[in-house]
């Protein structure tokens, strides 16, 4: 079977006419159809576009007219990134039934350049969580064990990938809604510096920390997927006009290339009372292979680190409150159910009917900290400290090359385990939400597998737009290892 070749193996076959788009897609949507019921990967199955996509991509080859690596190879979008004609719904029933009239900026960059979308993945509701439990579409369930969360909020993206639906998928981090699901499905996954990719058309949650990135098998694949995405939209003011590089063409053809030199900082705050001792060994034992390949390693600290989750937690829910506040019944939205007085009753029925729990949860915490009286109290003192945090990273990178973390304090977590204890899930986040509040691009790659057989995940973070040489350390690391490819059995 083809399903778990990389996206450069499955761009290769089908350049050399080895493999051919539309028996590709075939292949890929019978899987999709084999197990979406069980994995719950996906919220909608495009398979009448993928189709179509894939058969124009079949002309292209017939003709020696390829569009890039990526044109006939079967992806995923996330379902919170527009797709003209195909159902977005955020994973909310207030968008249950929304078809949108246009793409999203990285939708349409990826379809320009050949995109067959097997469909649009599960989510938490507005990318509210990190398990992908808050979906009003089901949870999505870990292809390495059904009764473990894939991690959220891209979840779906993760899974679709795992499980082998398709070669690469789209996602959103804001707080580590890509690191965390890479590492508990056991592939690579990569969020981008802030404003490196455009945010155009994809449905914002908390506007001053969204990011958009791939999933992939390799961190090669994520350098293709890259390269189409990212660069400047006059669509976002956010993306800066900064040369977008040929990401995989930089990757080493051997890893002391990389290694050898390498300053990896390791900071001591990430190191701590409350993370598993089979993640710190298996942490540990990635960051020895690199020592043995030349690298040099460095305690560091970043203090204000303790302080991330707080903060995050105070930024982000006033930033969505802010973004939900269009979704009133009027101009979108659910029709909500019984009778209706006036106008501001049909806006809190809407509302009450259409968003879950989570999100209300966030809105209101985001309303309260952004009102009168509070607002010096908490949210620009919250802003003061984002700053500090950001200089953190400053401070350290002018003394290392890269810094290595764990992902996540533990691998995957059993589905329900920590729904009543929303305190405890958002501390899954504790080593993702500083890159995040910092706006610099991180990795995670797989990096060794529990006593459980559940995949666990290194965290390489780097300086603001510094995704080149990011992708260089993470390949380097790949070359020498395989962790990545191993496969869930299905």
């Amino acid at each position: 079977m083809n399903k778990f070749l990389t996206l450069r193996e499955a761009a290769r076959g089908i350049d050399e006419k080895k493999i051919k788009p539309s028996e590709l897609t075939e292949e890929l949507l019978a899987e999709t159809g084999r197990l979406n019921s069980d994995l719950n990967a996906y919220i909608t199955v495009s398979a009448e576009e993928a189709r179509r996509a894939a058969l124009a991509a079949d002309a292209r080859q017939a003709s020696d007219s390829l569009l890039s690596p990526l044109d006939g190879v079967p992806g995923a979008l996330k379902d919170i990134v527009n797709t003209k004609g195909v159902r977005s719904t955020s994973a909310s029933r207030i968008l249950a039934d929304f078809v949108p009239p246009y793409d999203a900026t990285v939708a349409r960059r990826l379809l320009d350049a050949g995109l067959v979308l097997v469909g649009k993945t599960n989510t938490d509701e507005f990318a509210c969580g990190g398990s992908t439990e808050h979906s009003a579409f089901g949870v999505t369930r870990n292809p390495w064990d059904r009764e473990r969360v894939a991690g959220g909020s891209s979840g779906g993206s993760a899974a679709a990938v795992a499980a082998g639906t398709c070669f690469y998928a789209v996602g959103t981090d804001t707080g580590g809604s890509i690191r965390l699901p890479a590492s508990f499905c056991g592939v690579s996954g990569l969020k981008v510096s802030y404003g490196r990719v455009s945010r155009s058309g994809v449905t914002a949650m908390a506007s001053s920390l969204d990011t958009i990135g791939p999933f992939a098998r390799t961190v090669e694949d994520l350098a293709l997927v890259l390269e189409v995405m990212a660069g400047q939209d006059w669509k976002d003011a956010t993306t800066p006009p900064r040369e977008v590089p040929r990401y995989s063409m930089s990757l080493p053809d051997r890893p002391e290339k990389v290694m050898r030199g390498l300053r990896i900082g390791v900071p001591k705050e990430y190191f701590v009372e409350g993370l598993s001792p089979e993640v710190e060994k298996m942490v540990r034992a990635a960051m020895a292979e690199y020592e043995e390949n030349g690298a040099v390693l460095k305690e560091i600290s970043l203090p204000y680190t303790k302080y991330a989750v707080a903060i995050y937690y105070i930024i982000m829910p006033a930033e969505l409150s802010a973004n939900l506040a269009r979704y009133d019944g009027i101009r979108y939205g659910l029709k909500p159910e019984g009778e209706i007085s006036d106008i501001i009753d049909q806006y809190y029925k809407t509302r009450d009917q259409g968003f879950g729990p989570e999100v209300k949860r966030r809105i209101l915490t985001g309303t309260y900290v952004l009102s009168a009286g509070y607002f010096d109290a908490y949210y620009r003192k919250a802003l003061k400290v984002r700053t500090l945090i950001k200089q953190d990273f400053e401070k350290a990178f002018e003394d290392v090359d890269v810094i290595m973390t764990p992902v996540s304090p533990n691998p995957a977590f059993k589905i329900g385990e920590k729904m009543n204890d929303p305190l405890s899930m958002y501390l899954e986040d504790a080593f993702t939400i500083p890159a995040s509040m910092a706006g610099i691009p991180a990795l995670s790659i797989p990096c060794g597998f529990s006593a459980e057989g559940l995949p666990v995940g290194l965290q390489i973070i780097a300086p603001q737009y510094a995704e080149e040489k990011l992708l260089q350390v993470g390949h380097a690391y790949q070359t020498l290892t395989d962790w990545h490819r191993r496969f869930p059995k299905l």
